[in-house]
């Protein structure tokens, strides 16, 4: 399905437009204000403080089922696309749970630092979701849908893929992360660094870190030789569009149409496709973070997949 977000917008009620407009103002400023988040959890694990904010719409239990969200690379849970985005759900009567990935660090909050070597692996996100999918469980929470962006929504179809939870009911991708499974597309500097990086891992020494390397959006960072390999070897665990069809539950992808981020992502997923288990959605007009009103679009398509 392809939807135009002009002709949407156009088809909002003048009420329903004052409506979101204020909600709108509203997240903006609770992005830049200390209240931005309704609940915060913490407990430990692994000798880290994991941290997520919890927020239940109007009259609503865990027993209701809950949305657990993931940021993206190296992100954090109150990137002002992610608040906006929880505040509409509870607008729409969903309970939500996004977390932070500690990436290594405990309590972390904000944008990871890339002055702070990277000691953390791809699996970690993996792990830290099936934590709070157990804090969840003990909650009472009796549903649970999967929701990820970006780098986030390929460790959502990951984590769906490989550990099939039966309180998952479903699982939503915000313009997923998608990975080239051929080496040879990498840079020849960067094959080398991946070649030293694994070298070292099969001499037992995984934890040595390599300086002026490259992690996602960090240059001239260090990186162990672990996480290096964790997050750019070729392999289909990182790719998305791989993923799907191990995928048991119902999964609904969202494309945004002026994507720079993630390249070519329609053109990968449309093909696996049937509109049943694997259904599509294409924004035209939205850029990868889905600003303002565009990601009323984007719910409003979730809140159709998931009633």
């Amino acid at each position: 399905m392809r939807l135009n977000f002009k002709d949407v917008v156009y088809g909002f009620s003048r009420e329903s437009l004052c409506r979101r407009f204020s909600l709108l103002f509203l997240i903006f400023f609770m992005a830049t204000s200390s209240i931005a988040s309704a609940e915060e959890i913490t407990f430990k694990h692994k000798g880290l403080i994991l941290n997520a904010d919890l927020a239940l719409a109007e009259g609503k239990t865990f027993k209701d089922g809950i949305i657990l969200i993931t940021h993206g690379s190296l992100a954090h849970r109150d990137m002002e696309t992610l608040v906006y985005l929880r505040a509409l759900l509870k607008d729409f009567d969903y309970n939500t749970l996004a977390i932070n990935l500690s990436l290594g660090i405990s309590n972390r909050h904000g944008m990871y630092d890339c002055q702070t070597p990277h000691h953390h692996r791809y699996d970690d996100a993996i792990e830290e979701i099936d934590v709070w999918m157990q804090w969840l469980k003990e909650q009472g929470a009796e549903k649970v849908s999967l929701l990820g962006h970006s780098l986030g929504g390929a460790q959502t179809a990951l984590y769906a893929a490989e550990k099939d939870s039966p309180l998952v009911q479903s699982v939503i991708l915000l313009a997923p992360a998608v990975k080239d499974n051929d080496i040879k597309s990498y840079s020849p500097s960067y094959t080398v660094a991946l070649g030293q990086a694994q070298k070292l891992i099969e001499e037992g020494k995984g934890e040595t870190e390599l300086e002026h390397s490259t992690l996602m959006h960090c240059r001239d960072t260090k990186v162990t030789a672990s996480s290096l390999v964790s997050y750019n070897a070729p392999s289909k665990r990182l790719d998305t569009p791989s993923l799907l069809p191990e995928i048991s539950k119902p999964v609904l992808v969202i494309i945004a149409g002026d994507d720079q981020v993630v390249l070519d992502l329609e053109t990968k997923i449309e093909p696996l496709t049937d509109g049943k288990r694997v259904q599509m959605e294409v924004i035209e007009g939205a850029g990868h973070f889905f600003r303002d009103l565009i990601m009323d679009v984007a719910v409003e398509r979730m809140d159709e997949f998931l009633k």
